[in-house]
């Protein structure tokens, strides 16, 4: 008997009321820190299907400065659930002028790592505005955004 491969989607980020559009934002976040904030983190409790292989992430944020004059600065992570966070990419900036929203969507497979390699767990956006005083980050997830766990099962 070979070995199977199981998925296990989620659409966990922004729900609420329906749109006509079928776009749903979160909750928008502005920080009022110097430091990351988060902006929504939720929990994925996936059934216990086998061993993970990889997750794969398709993540959509806006973000955007209170100011003309200030950049933005975001990152996704993950962890175990209650574990300590690990960044599911590198540092995003977006360049001053950064007073309207951008949308930006970091997809792909992501193999299991120390401390985020099991279920459930635990992902997140964080922003923080480019420099410190008086200017803020604010941001928003997207109810688009996904999570895909791949397990194999023998």
């Amino acid at each position: 008997m070979g070995l199977s491969v199981i998925e296990h989607v989620e659409h966990p980020f922004a729900k609420g009321n329906l749109t006509s559009d079928g776009v749903q934002w979160s909750v928008e976040k502005t920080t009022s820190t110097d430091g990351y904030e988060t902006v929504e983190e939720v929990k994925v409790n996936p059934p216990a299907l086998g061993a993970i292989i990889e997750f794969e992430f398709g993540l959509t944020c806006a973000v955007k400065s209170s100011s003309t004059l200030e950049s933005v600065l975001f990152k996704w992570q993950g962890r175990n659930s209650g574990g300590s966070w690990v960044d599911l990419h590198s540092e995003v900036t977006y360049s001053p002028d950064a007073s309207t929203y951008k949308e930006y969507t970091y997809s792909g497979r992501f193999k299991p790592v120390t401390d985020f390699n099991k279920t459930p767990f635990d992902i997140r956006l964080q922003i923080k505005s480019g420099s410190a005083g008086g200017e803020n980050a604010l941001g928003k997830t997207k109810n688009s955004s996904y999570v895909k766990v791949i397990y194999s099962a023998s």
